[in-house]
C-alpha cells in the first residue's frame, strides 16, 4: 500500500527527466562551454555553434516540461470549477470565478467535507495555494500529475 499523499510528500518527481534527462542535458551545455573555451582560437564559428545548440536543446527541454505542466494546470482548474460547482452551495457557488489558478491548484487536494471552508478562506483571506495546502486535513491525492 503506497504511502498517503500529504503536503510532505506531493511533490513528484519524474525520474526519467528530473534524473537522466536533464542531468544529461546540463553535462552538455557544460561541456560545450569548455570545449569552446579551449578550441575557441582554433574553431571560433564550430565553438560557438556548439554552444548555441546545447544551449537551445536544453532550452527546448525546459519549454516541453513547461508546456505539458501548463496543460496541467488548465485541466486542474477545469476539473475543480466543476467538482466546486457541484459540491459548494450557493452563496459560494457564486464565487468560484474569484478564485485564482493557483488557489484552485491547491484546492484539488481538499477532500470533499473540508473545500467549502477551504474556499471560504481563500476567497476572504487571499490565501496561497501552498497555504491552502498547509491548511488541509483529510488530503485528496492527485496520483496522475506530470
Amino acid at each position: 500500500m503506497p504511502t498517503p499523499q500529504s503536503y510532505a510528500n506531493y511533490t513528484r518527481w519524474d525520474p526519467p527527466f528530473h534524473f537522466f534527462i536533464l542531468p544529461v542535458f546540463i553535462i552538455a551545455v557544460i561541456t560545450a562551454i569548455v570545449h569552446a573555451a579551449t578550441h575557441f582560437t582554433r574553431h571560433p564559428i564550430h565553438s560557438t555553434m556548439l554552444v548555441l545548440f546545447a544551449l537551445a536543446t536544453l532550452a527546448a527541454v525546459f519549454k516541453i516540461r513547461l508546456n505539458a505542466l501548463k496543460v496541467q494546470d488548465r485541466v486542474i482548474r477545469l476539473e475543480e470549477r466543476l467538482r466546486l460547482a457541484t459540491i459548494l452551495p450557493e452563496p459560494l457557488r457564486s464565487r468560484i470565478p474569484e478564485l485564482t489558478e493557483s488557489q484552485l491548484i491547491g484546492l484539488r487536494f481538499a477532500s470533499d467535507g473540508e473545500l467549502p471552508a477551504l474556499v471560504q478562506r481563500a476567497l476572504t483571506e487571499k490565501i496561497s495555494s501552498a497555504e491552502i495546502k498547509k491548511s488541509i486535513q483529510t488530503w485528496r491525492p492527485d496520483n496522475f500529475r506530470v
